[in-house]
């Protein structure tokens, strides 16, 4: 089947000057004066006005499939990654059965390639049934189809520091890295919302600070010992920037992601009891989201990952205590940076590829190779793109989003920025804000 050229009229890369961009054969053909591209048998984009970034790629997704297909499966969580610009995401291990094999990812892996709107890469689990007591598959999933790099038992935090340093130590081998969720189970049983003025007022559990920083902190001193990759998953307060601050500078090998939420959102939605902003680690105070936006500004904080947490209604359509943890983010993501980090001046669209697309690659060791992202705009390169328009303004709905579950915490609320197009190496898989029958899968 013969593929489509494609001319991205009047693009501006990266934020930057205009360009006309061609797609052909799933590479970047040509990058031309705005207006010159010969658009000879091709399929014009006008895309005056708006940015041309990198395809997004997402380190920290939960896509449910195989278990809980009530709440997400790979093609509908893929569907919503390609309409919020992403053309890569790390689907996390905790799934029925759980991803802890190589049988397990590989069937993840394929499972992705069928539905074709983006790359699906597993994140194997550290531990066998998450249950924390001893290593899983690693090497065979590492050599498995799925190609598994990061390893993390996420939604449970790997609290034995034996089993956490033998892990750390495992991965070394592949030039894995596992990918902590910072949880002192001790320390929050039964926590319900952040731990401070706010709980205490509406009489709800408090799940302190020090639960996410006193794991972080161990687990840094660890990698500096045996010399290995530390990945901190969803990072949520000052203390864990500080912490993750002083490890890069005494140079150790550790990086770290922050939510779209935990930008923007604070733990005084707990007010109204609506389940909807439960999330885990959860919303923290005001100073706690300037602290983390102020270290994605300044590198600390390495990327965003969205924690795409979907959820069916009966897990969210209850009271607060029985409630899952958990809020979609995909096709939000972009538009929450933009708010928060782009359109206050702390990061340029150029910062935008390197947080959510160049960086989230690399960590995850998906970054060469054939079926590469997280590439830059370049001739040559993959055809791994996202068209967004700036000026745009949306109302979120949770009803009409394309995930199967409707838990965004930004219903009703406006945000800017709209993804017009993406392409998943020169194939349109979003084209005029509305995705694109997939048809083959992209392999």
């Amino acid at each position: 089947m013969e593929s489509t050229t494609y001319v991205l009229r009047g693009a501006r890369l990266l934020g930057g000057d205009a360009a006309d961009v061609v797609l052909r054969d799933g590479v970047i053909a040509e990058i031309t004066a705005a207006g010159t591209a010969d658009t000879t048998g091709a399929e014009v984009v006008d895309a005056a006005g708006q940015v041309l970034l990198p395809g997004l790629v997402d380190l920290h997704t939960h896509l449910r499939e195989p278990g809980r297909e009530d709440a997400e499966t790979v093609a509908s969580g893929t569907r919503a990654a390609a309409a919020g610009g992403f053309t890569a995401v790390h689907a996390m291990a905790n799934t029925s059965p759980v991803a802890d094999t190589a049988g397990v990812v590989e069937q993840v892996y394929r499972l992705g390639q069928e539905a074709g709107w983006a790359d699906v890469h597993p994140v194997g689990a550290v531990t066998v049934g998450l249950d924390g007591e001893r290593l899983a598959e690693l090497g065979a999933m590492a050599d498995s189809a799925a190609h598994v790099r990061v390893f993390s038992d996420d939604g449970k935090c790997v609290a034995d520091p034996v089993l956490m340093r033998r892990a750390l130590e495992y991965v070394k081998a592949f030039d894995g890295v596992v990918a902590q969720h910072a949880q002192e189970p001790r320390l929050t049983e039964g926590a319900q919302m952040n731990e401070g003025i706010v709980s205490a007022e509406i009489g709800l559990t408090g799940w302190p600070a020090v639960a996410e920083e006193a794991i972080i902190a161990r687990d840094v001193l660890l990698a500096e010992h045996v010399g290995s990759r530390l990945h901190v998953c969803h990072l949520s307060t000052a203390g864990s920037v500080e912490i993750v601050r002083w490890a890069k500078s005494r140079g150790i090998d550790v990086t770290a992601e922050v939510t779209p939420h935990h930008l923007i959102l604070t733990d005084d939605l707990a007010r109204s009891y609506d389940p909807t902003f439960k999330v885990n680690p959860p919303l923290r105070t005001a100073a706690d989201v300037e602290a983390v936006r102020e270290g994605l500004a300044d590198g600390t904080i390495d990327i965003v990952a969205t924690d795409h947490a979907p959820h069916s209604r009966e897990d969210k359509d209850c009271e607060w205590g029985a409630a899952a943890f958990g809020m979609t983010g995909l096709e939000t993501a972009l538009s929450v940076v933009q708010e928060t980090m782009v359109d206050t001046g702390r990061l340029t669209w150029s910062d935008v590829a390197r947080v959510l697309s160049a960086a989230p690659a690399r960590i995850g060791r998906v970054d060469t190779g054939p079926a590469a992202q997280g590439r830059p705009v370049a001739v040559g390169e993959p055809a791994n793109l996202t068209l967004v328009d700036p000026a745009a303004r949306r109302t979120v709905d949770g009803g009409t989003q394309v995930t199967a579950s409707g838990n965004t915490p930004f219903r009703g609320r406006e945000l800017p920025g709209q993804v017009r197009a993406t392409f998943l190496r020169g194939r349109a898989t979003v084209l005029d804000g509305t995705p694109v029958a997939a048809g083959e899968a992209v392999r």
